[in-house]
């Protein structure tokens, strides 16, 4: 299904083609088999971390006045304790099942490596939370629980692509969507009848992703528990640990004369190479904008590779995720000169449209709601 998933793109400028032999290129492949053993390990210990976790918890609950345990366990929260551990082993299913494959996705590249005795691929507590995201996302993308989520965004770009280009024109037409996460909008506009690429960074996306698109074979096949991961906030502990099936449709359904994929890579170095400029009718970006140190970059690769007369559709925040992150540079620039910039790129508003209440991977039980007030605008390359 994801044809071009095996071709994986480099996450470095470096052209390694013309040197194979150079030392530039050993250290790249050195640095990429590290990283992903490291996102590969974040999966391995997920079971373990979590353990840990629900340990801490239980001694200390073990050290309270005998009064207050009774107490405790009385309305529950020695009970809830337990079944916070069969939760664990539950999604570890998953994890395992996410794990089997993680080797054979991408075929032009050996990512063998000293494993898990180089201190190099251990990884952090921030890594397994970017597996608690992973399971979250599955909500969001592949669930009935997420769809609420997925109309307040999704569906404005699908609804715009179906207002812009008949049934019969689609499979000529090229869109491309960045930070494709787990691939369910890409999904979506593939079925629509276009010829749909989506692009993604994240190893922990990918893996999951091509768990999803390529090994469930059946609507509701798997459930996860997403939420037992966050402790706080929580009204009761079942909704703490509920469970979410998916995927709530079979993406083998898609036909075969779609022509869907996705590739791996940094947006900036796979789409600046020149065989992609002029190439996409639509650029489809969603909650995306905003993953740039330089988000001038974002907007002038986006122009290079639409087709003059093309569309640019955005919906999402502009939350800056490397804003304040030790060690990273970043600009912050507001929306008025976010627009202003798209305008002297030679972009022309069609459409647009502020204040749009969204949320990401929130849990709609929760005592604490997240909400964005994003902005969507569609724009054509003149």
């Amino acid at each position: 299904l994801l044809d071009s998933l095996l071709q994986e793109r480099r996450m470095s400028v470096a052209n390694t083609e013309n040197n194979p032999s150079s030392e530039l290129e050993q250290k790249t492949e050195e640095a990429e088999r590290l990283h992903f053993q490291k996102v590969t390990n974040a999966f391995r210990v997920y079971k373990q971390h979590s353990m840990n976790v629900l340990a801490r918890k239980e001694q200390y609950l073990n050290n309270l006045p005998a009064e207050h345990q009774k107490l405790l366990k009385n309305n529950g929260y020695t009970e809830m304790l337990s079944d916070l551990r069969s939760c664990v082993e539950s999604n570890n299913e998953i994890i395992l099942h996410i794990l089997k494959d993680v080797d054979n996705v991408f075929e032009n590249l050996n990512h063998q490596t000293k494993g898990e005795r180089d201190k190099r691929t251990i990884p952090t507590a921030a890594d397994v939370e970017k597996v608690h995201s992973c399971l979250k996302q599955l909500v969001r993308d592949w669930s009935e629980a997420g769809q609420s989520e997925r109309e307040q965004c999704y569906h404005r770009i699908t609804a715009k692509l179906e207002q812009l280009f008949k049934e019969e024109e689609r499979d000529q037409r090229k869109v491309l969507v960045p930070g494709a996460g787990l691939g369910r909008l890409a999904f979506d506009i593939a079925r629509m009848g276009f010829e749909c690429q989506g692009n993604e960074f994240s190893l922990f996306m990918l893996f999951t992703s091509n768990f999803v698109l390529n090994k469930c074979k059946a609507v509701n096949s798997f459930k996860i528990h997403p939420y037992i991961h966050n402790f706080c906030n929580n009204i009761s502990h079942a909704d703490q640990l509920k469970a979410v099936q998916f995927p709530d449709i079979d993406p083998n359904q898609l036909p075969e004369d779609r022509k869907f994929s996705m590739a791996a890579g940094d947006f900036l170095d796979v789409y600046n190479d020149p065989e992609y400029f002029g190439s996409q009718d639509v650029v489809a970006t969603c909650f995306f904008m905003d993953c740039a140190h330089n988000i001038v970059d974002f907007i002038q690769t986006i122009h290079k590779v639409l087709k003059k007369g093309g569309y640019w559709i955005n919906i999402g925040p502009l939350l800056y995720h490397f804003s304040d992150m030790p060690g990273e540079s970043s600009i912050e620039p507001s929306y008025e000169c976010v627009r202003g910039m798209i305008k002297d790129f030679g972009f022309e508003f069609q459409e647009e449209e502020q204040d749009i209440m969204t949320t990401y991977d929130q849990n709609p039980a929760s005592m604490l709601q997240y909400s964005y007030k994003s902005v969507y605008f569609c724009c054509k390359k003149n």
